[in-house]
């Protein structure tokens, strides 16, 4: 009981401390701007890889007979529309035709890289607890690729020098530098020779990274972080404390979380937006739990201030990945069933809700509705501010 009291002292602590700050600055007139979209974890699951196999029969398109564009077509007018689109390529790629695995080692085709670049991603976090499923090799052959389609990356590295690069990237004439973090997977950590190729949690290690970065010339720095526990919309209190760190320690302007495979809130940390976890963007669990098909790209809009810092206002925008029911073999679908995997941008659903059966409906609501309590669970909607993103704004 006392351990109780005790926990629930140190988070009220933190509700108090973790409090948006008003700033005195105002928006510079013609000062720059710029929009970033985000979204969560990318996990190629093998039902997924079966879908990609389907879609390539019906578009004759892809490669290696592996089509991953459908399954993302329905993100890529939020994504292409933002200035700088961050996604989290969670796992390493293999060879295109294989052989693919799925959890707890994940190897996955490189299409699906393509295919990111493609909806409109312009860089990646790499740094998860899957980063090193497949040893170093499996880690050069994940960057070589994303170099190699255009998709810029940040979390893991193929050599010592590169792990002391900094990805810098000039977005509407502003220097933005995207950081990224993880915690080791227990199974699979980088072995000590190699320590360099992962970049492992600690707020020493993120302080040094921004330096680097503000050095470098970056006005502006995005931290990406692969934390908390799978499966709990609520962030754990070493999330909380290590955000109240960030927000007071550093000058990082953005995190962005990932990770729980579920949604979090998204709130203002001593005047720094946190995005405790976006959830999944697209996955395919063994056992889908409807929480693990939900997501949200978080859209978040830098305005230059007239004390030379940076405004930034959030929005959200929910995603479903709809699964279709399991059937036996030569029975039919139920009648308005989803009949393929496919990741929704649910708003751009329910504005043509005439055309959708009561059960996908349902559906796209409660998806809807879900999201938007789990963000606004640490107050968002009041000071903070955050609100739901229309693409007509």
């Amino acid at each position: 009981m006392g351990r109780s009291v005790a926990v629930l002292g140190a988070l009220a602590g933190l509700v108090a401390a973790c409090t948006s700050e008003p700033s005195g600055a105002q928006v510079k007139p013609g000062g720059r701007s710029f929009t970033v979209a985000a979204s969560g974890d990318v996990l190629i699951h093998p039902e997924l890889v079966e879908q990609a196999a389907k879609d390539a029969k019906k578009t004759g398109k892809g490669q290696a007979g592996l089509d991953f564009g459908p399954l993302m077509a329905g993100v890529k007018p939020v994504i292409s529309k933002a200035d700088l689109a961050i996604c989290h390529m969670e796992t390493p790629v293999g060879t295109p035709k294989g052989p693919f695995e799925g959890y707890p080692e994940f190897l996955v085709p490189p299409q699906i890289l393509t295919t990111l670049k493609d909806v409109g991603y312009d860089t990646c976090s790499t740094a998860s607890n899957h980063t090193y499923d497949h040893g170093l090799k499996a880690v050069k052959r994940t960057l070589d690729t994303m170099d190699k389609v255009g998709l810029g990356h940040t979390g893991s590295a193929r050599t010592p020098e590169e792990a002391e690069q900094i990805n810098i990237r000039d977005v509407n004439g502003v220097k933005v530098a995207h950081l990224s973090f993880s915690w080791e997977s227990f199974v699979h950590p980088t072995p000590e020779k190699q320590k360099w190729a992962f970049n492992k949690i600690s707020t020493g290690e993120i302080k040094d990274a921004e330096a680097r970065a503000r050095k470098k010339g970056a006005e502006v720095v995005i931290l990406s972080l692969h934390w908390g526990n799978e499966h709990y919309n609520e962030p754990t209190l070493p999330q909380l404390r290590l955000a109240e760190r960030l927000a007071e320690e550093t000058g990082i302007d953005l995190v962005i979380g990932h990770h729980s495979h579920v949604v979090q809130p998204i709130q203002k940390v001593n005047g720094t937006w946190v995005a405790y976890s976006l959830g999944n963007h697209v996955a395919r669990h063994s056992v889908p739990t409807g929480l693990t098909e939900e997501g949200t790209i978080g859209w978040f809009e830098f305005r230059e201030t007239t004390d030379g810092d940076w405004d930034v206002s959030a929005r959200y925008r929910t995603t479903l990945v709809d699964i279709p029911p399991e059937v036996e073999p030569g029975e039919d679908l139920p009648e308005g069933a989803v009949e393929d995997h496919r990741v929704v941008d649910v708003q751009e659903v329910l504005d043509s809700a005439d055309e959708l059966s009561d059960d996908r409906l349902a559906r796209y609501r409660l998806a809807e509705d879900r999201t938007r309590g789990f963000l606004y669970n640490r107050g968002a909607p009041g000071g903070d501010g955050l609100e739901q993103l229309s693409l007509g704004t």
